[in-house]
């Protein structure tokens, strides 16, 4: 078969800051599938859209194809509506964990479709496969079934949404353009528009932390999100939320459930409990139910309840005890005064050499495997306290976490404001 476009020609166009057309845009996506265009054409693609950007009309192009490069879901039958949340990402970002039960307990279905983790930033997935029993791999009829039943399911991407993607995604990893936001949109997009939810709700973090690391990049990247997800007749609003510190005590996978329960039970850290309600606020919004707080939900323990059913509906055990670390270190205040910086970024590399994450896609992780926090910044401390505790099965790495730590952290005299968690709306 003769093709319609040639990948050089396509290539040379974004070189030398052309637009490509949407048939070009259509044609390139469907022979990567086939393969017709090798990796090392789309490697060179990918890095001149990196270099020289897209226009909106282009991103939504190249959104819609690598869409129609698979199956979308269809969730018309359910007897609610339907929202998601996607978070950019973050370190002690367990915060699918509590929403989606909460938001279902307020009467929205949630279709959480996750992921795992890569590098500092953990895996929604890794974290519930901490709970025994639990497992992340259902079919559409099982989950069709759990949100109907239960209102929530968090669970694996089937294989095929957007499989466009899938490769896409592990070239731009090795070929230094994960950070192409036309790329970036693109990618969350399809799969979540593919997924078929009525209402989006990004999580877009910024900070040392976060993968966008300024705060005009953040923006850039919700406002391209946003904007497709408008295109696609999908409600969707984001929030530009803090990642310089992390979100809650905990980063790592059963460390952090631990923690999400908490906050189901009417507890939890503060800043955790502030950013799960702001969101439910906004998915409950975007469905359309504007006559329920799920701040009562939390405390009354409705939103406890469906996760306990969430948990069961996946052959996990929620009244498992969470897997403990073998080995434990401490980490203490050098001085007294006032912790001023507590770098989430150090944090997350530290977890991650700690077991709790993976260098590469088929690495285990370790379910006990973390970091505690003792104190956040704005906290008074003296000399000697605890502020950390690091959790590893693995005793011979706890010298590397160590030195991911070095400066991250700092004592000042002078005490610190309270961080804003959300930082803006964009609609």
């Amino acid at each position: 078969m003769s093709e319609a476009f040639d990948a050089v020609d396509i290539i040379r166009t974004k070189r030398d800051k052309g637009e490509l057309s949407s048939e070009e845009i259509a044609w390139v996506i469907d022979a990567y599938t086939r393969e017709v265009v090798a990796d090392e054409q789309m490697s060179a693609l990918g890095m001149a859209i990196f270099l020289n950007g897209m226009s909106r009309r282009e991103i939504r192009d190249w959104t819609t194809a690598m869409i129609e490069s698979g199956e979308r879901m269809d969730f018309s039958s359910l007897s609610r509506p339907t929202a998601d949340k996607h978070s950019t990402g973050g370190v002690g970002d367990k915060i699918t964990l509590p929403l989606a039960p909460l938001v279902a307990a307020c009467g929205v279905a949630v279709p959480q479709l996750s992921g795992r983790g890569l590098g500092h930033t953990g895996g929604t997935l890794d974290k519930l496969e901490a709970i025994p029993g639990w497992r992340a791999a259902l079919s559409n009829e099982e989950m069709l079934t759990q949100l109907e039943e239960v209102g929530a399911v968090i669970c694996a991407a089937g294989s095929g949404l957007a499989p466009a993607d899938k490769r896409l995604y592990a070239l731009r990893d090795v070929t230094g353009i994960v950070e192409a936001i036309p790329l970036i949109a693109s990618s969350i997009m399809s799969k979540k528009i593919a997924e078929g939810t009525g209402a989006l709700v990004l999580d877009v973090k910024v900070g040392s932390g976060a993968f966008m690391k300024t705060e005009e990049d953040a923006r850039e990247l919700a406002r391209t999100m946003v904007d497709l997800g408008k295109d696609a007749g999908v409600n969707t609003v984001a929030l530009l939320t803090d990642m310089s510190t992390p979100l809650g005590l905990t980063a790592g996978n059963g460390l952090e459930v631990r923690e999400s329960v908490e906050v189901l039970q009417g507890g939890g850290p503060a800043d955790v409990v502030e950013l799960t309600v702001a969101l439910a606020r906004e998915m409950l919004q975007g469905a359309g139910v504007t006559d329920v707080d799920p701040a009562d939900a939390l405390q009354d323990g409705r939103a406890y309840d469906v996760w306990r059913k969430m948990i069961q509906a996946q052959d996990g055990d929620p009244d498992a005890p969470m897997p403990t670390a073998k080995e434990t270190q401490e980490v203490v205040a050098d001085a007294d005064g006032v912790l001023t910086e507590l770098d989430a970024m150090a944090v997350g590399v530290s977890a991650w050499r700690l077991g709790a994450g993976r260098a590469r896609k088929e690495d285990p992780v370790q379910a006990a495997a973390g970091i505690e926090l003792h104190a956040k910044p704005g906290d008074e401390v003296k000399k000697g306290q605890k502020l950390m505790t690091l959790h590893t099965d693995t005793p011979e790495r706890f010298e590397r976490a160590l030195a991911a730590l070095e400066d991250g952290w700092k004592i000042g005299g002078e005490p610190v404001g309270p961080t804003q968690i959300v930082i803006d709306r964009i609609a």
